[in-house]
């Protein structure tokens, strides 16, 4: 699968807005809030012509694609998906994204950002249901336990993230930050993404 190598805020600049790709540091130290993150990356990118409505569809997706870490083909799979799916395709998109074993770890607290959730995922430090989950792109259910295996209960840096995690949980997930054991209780609802995301945006952009 292709990687991203290059400065992760050069891709907050392009959207404009922060995407706490980074965790914590987008708090503390983020381009986007001295003189230089003003602008976007590149050598246009001080440009500030009127965007068109295919820019903001445009934007939008691509925003969605790098908050869960996607590439562009993974992305438009899920689209696909939730477009077979009943209901509405937007929100379907987002609840198929949002139950990805990698962001449920995040929005847990056993990650400070996504993509040390897919990394810890990787290493097969997750377990769902009793068993070894080391795929980012698993999808949990409504009912699934989610935990850790007991030598990396002891982990200072999990340790670090459970003594900080607090409310921030969704509504539809709950973790015993003693026992380390989280559960999918319900379905993420419209509005409940990991970050501000207009669904139909994108929806118009793959209508085109």
């Amino acid at each position: 699968m292709s990687r991203y190598l290059e400065s992760a805020c050069k891709l907050c600049r392009r959207e404009k807005e922060k995407l706490f790709l980074k965790g914590e540091r987008c708090t503390s130290n983020c381009t986007l809030d001295r003189k230089r993150g003003k602008n976007g990356p590149g050598q246009h990118g001080a440009g500030k012509g009127k965007m068109s409505d295919y820019a903001k569809h445009l934007r939008e997706k691509q925003k969605a694609r790098r908050v869960y870490g996607l590439t562009e083909e993974q992305f438009r799979h899920y689209y696909e998906t939730a477009e077979r799916m009943k209901g509405s395709t937007g929100d379907n998109l987002l609840k198929l994204l949002e139950l990805r074993i990698d962001n449920v770890v995040f929005r847990m607290g056993l990650a400070s950002s996504k993509k040390m959730a897919r990394q810890i995922v990787n290493h097969g430090n997750i377990v769902v249901n009793d068993k070894k989950i080391d795929v980012p792109r698993y999808q949990v259910k409504v009912g699934d336990t989610i935990t850790v295996p007991e030598k990396y209960k002891s982990n200072s840096v999990l340790k670090k993230l459970l003594e900080k995690t607090s409310t921030n949980i969704p509504a539809w997930l709950s973790l015993d930050k003693n026992q380390v054991v989280g559960k999918v209780v319900g379905e993420p609802l419209p509005g409940e993404s990991s970050h501000p995301i207009d669904s139909q945006l994108i929806v118009e952009y793959y209508s085109k």
